[in-house]
C-alpha cells in the first residue's frame, strides 16, 4: 500500500510552515506502507496541478493534504472540503479571491474519504490533543482539500483522501502567547493518521454533499 502526504510552502511572510518541515521528516516506509511526499506551492492557481502531478507520480492508494492552522492548538482532522474560495490574506501569488468556488458547477461539499472518527481517537490514544473539524476554512488549504476530493471523484475513487490541520510551530509563535504545538507531536500525530488510514478498518463509505 502506499500513501502521498503532502505539505505546503511558507505563506503570510513566515519562513516555515509546520506542515512542510513536518511532512519532510516522515519516514519512506511505516511497515508495509509507502509514502510518498510533496511540497505543495500556497497558491490557489498552482497548488491542484502540484497535486495532481504528485499523484501521477506516486499512483497512491490514499492521500493525505496537511496544512498549517495558526488559530488551532490541536490535530484537526477534516471532515468536509467546501466548494468555496474566500481568502482573508492574498496567497504567494498574490491572489485573494472572494465568494468563488473552487470548480465551478462542482458539488456543495465532499466529505473526507479517510477513518476521520478512528484517526482522532487513535491521536488522542496516543496523548496527541486532537479535534474532528467540520471546517478546513476557504484558504488554499480548503481549495486544496476540495480539489483533491473532487479528483478522486473523478477518478472513480480510485484513491482515497483527506485533510489534516495541524498547529504553528514554536518558533513561529516566540511570545508564547499563541496555539502552537512541538515539531515531533506534528510528525508523531502524521503517523498516527497514516498508520490508522492503511488499517484493516480504514474503508470507509465515499460520499458528497450535493447542492
Amino acid at each position: 500500500m502506499k500513501a502521498l502526504v503532502t505539505g505546503f510552502e511558507p505563506f503570510g511572510g513566515e519562513t516555515v510552515n509546520a506542515s512542510l518541515e513536518a511532512v519532510r521528516r516522515l519516514p519512506a516506509r511505516i511497515g508495509m506502507l509507502e509514502v510518498a511526499t510533496a511540497a505543495l506551492p500556497t497558491s490557489y492557481a498552482r497548488s491542484l496541478a502540484a497535486l495532481e502531478a504528485a499523484i501521477a507520480r506516486s499512483s497512491p492508494d490514499f492521500v493525505l493534504c496537511v496544512g498549517q492552522a495558526g488559530d488551532r492548538a490541536a490535530l484537526c482532522v477534516e471532515r468536509v472540503a467546501i466548494n468555496l474560495q474566500d481568502a482573508h490574506i492574498p496567497d504567494n501569488d498574490g491572489a485573494r479571491p472572494v465568494d468563488a468556488p473552487v470548480v465551478a458547477g462542482g458539488p456543495a461539499a465532499y466529505l473526507s474519504t479517510l477513518p476521520v472518527r478512528a484517526a482522532v481517537a487513535a491521536l488522542r490514544a496516543e496523548k496527541l490533543p486532537a479535534q474532528l473539524s467540520m471546517s478546513a476554512g476557504a484558504f488554499v488549504c480548503n481549495h486544496v482539500f476540495y480539489g483533491l476530493m473532487h479528483l478522486a471523484a473523478a477518478r472513480g475513487q480510485s484513491f482515497r483522501a483527506g485533510f489534516l490541520h495541524v498547529p504553528r510551530l514554536p518558533q513561529q509563535a516566540p511570545d508564547g502567547n499563541s496555539p502552537q504545538m512541538a515539531l515531533d507531536d506534528i510528525v508523531r500525530g502524521i503517523l498516527v493518521v497514516l498508520e490508522v488510514s492503511s488499517g484493516p478498518k480504514a474503508e470507509v463509505g465515499r460520499r458528497k454533499l450535493e447542492r
